[in-house]
């Protein structure tokens, strides 16, 4: 079953185009994570907040992204990580044009 996961951590910046030039190479290593099906990064320069959602193919892929993810972002410095797994209700996205495939 599609599970979603949403992180979100203390972020200071760079926001924006910054971000994305400096990012690149990280973003395009996440397309190979194992279960990932795609990302929405997601930003906050108002409340010093970064993260995404992300849909993976199971729990378990989405969990062990987290757990994954968690560590490298604490060892570039970044404290306060959330993370949280849902599972995905595919009738009703569909309804509402969700992109789960």
């Amino acid at each position: 079953m599609n599970t979603l996961l949403q992180v979100d951590f203390d972020y200071s910046g760079p926001f924006g185009s910054e971000m994305a030039s400096m990012l690149k190479e990280l973003a395009e290593s996440i397309n190979h994570e194992p279960g990932m099906i795609w990302k929405i990064w997601t930003e906050s320069g108002s409340e010093k907040l970064g993260g995404g959602i992300y849909l993976f193919e199971d729990e378990k892929s989405a969990g062990a992204y987290l757990t994954m993810h968690s560590a490298r972002l604490s060892k570039m410095g970044i404290e306060n990580i959330r993370g949280r797994i849902f599972a995905v209700n595919s009738a009703l996205s569909a309804i509402n044009n969700g992109p789960i495939g």
